[in-house]
């Protein structure tokens, strides 16, 4: 059982950053896999950002590629998302999640575990 709860949301103007971090407690957060989601009202949960287990493997949605970052520290139980040049249409709210799997999961189907969410309002 993993437990997942993030922080960091917030307002932001256009252009600006936030950093969201994820706090897992558990057994072996090393072992999984973490990613990172968006859901804006009226539309589907989208992947932005996935890691793998060791934090070699990396994987970004267009939407975020050269924007954001995703990263790691096992020996905290934390996984970021660092967002830069953030635009109004980033407004959603975040989510960060958990899979059994020790690779890059890019399916949004295959975790396990999800956070309840964190508020991130870009204004124009």
């Amino acid at each position: 059982q993993v437990q997942l709860v993030e922080s960091g949301g917030g307002l932001v103007q256009a252009g600006g950053s936030l950093r969201l971090s994820c706090a897992a407690s558990g057994r072996a957060f090393f072992s999984y896999a973490m990613g990172w989601f968006r859901q804006a009202p009226g539309k589907e949960r989208e992947l932005l950002a996935a890691i793998n287990w060791s934090g070699g493997n990396t994987y970004y949605a267009d939407s975020v590629t050269g924007r954001f970052t995703i990263s790691r520290d096992n020996a905290k139980n934390t996984v970021t998302l660092q967002m830069n040049s953030l635009k109004p249409e980033d407004t959603a709210v975040y989510y960060c999640a958990a899979s059994f799997s020790r690779g890059v999961v890019t399916i949004t189907s295959e975790y396990d575990y999800w956070g309840q969410g964190t508020q991130v309002t870009v204004s124009s």
